[in-house]
């Protein structure tokens, strides 16, 4: 059988794994939905403009300011405010974390 200190450090190493599958689970989400976001958004455009582009090269540029010009700002606007949104969540979830782990740290001591 293991002493006490020896089970104490079984518990904290498994402790510390199961906090490292979490995050990397959470990771994975979180990347699943920048995926789903950015492909989304590429049905958006596509939609937005019809799927046809320019028939001269170098002119798509000018057309996007010519016509249909708020349809990309509002596109824009939505992926910056969603993209913000998902940083200080994850902000958010790294300071949490961060003091969960300072506070066992101190338990410890």
């Amino acid at each position: 059988m293991y002493n006490t200190t020896e089970r104490i450090r079984r518990v904290k190493l498994l402790t510390r794994e199961l906090q490292h599958k979490r995050e990397t689970i959470l990771l994975g989400g979180l990347s699943a939905l920048c995926l789903v976001l950015s492909f989304s958004l590429v049905g958006v455009i596509r939609s937005m403009t019809g799927g046809v582009q320019g028939k001269a090269k170098g002119t798509y540029g000018a057309m996007l300011l010519h016509e249909d010009a708020g349809g990309y700002v509002l596109v824009g606007v939505i992926v910056f405010a969603v993209a913000t949104v998902i940083t200080v969540v994850c902000i958010r979830y790294r300071e949490k974390s961060k003091k969960k782990y300072l506070k066992q740290g101190d338990k410890e001591k």
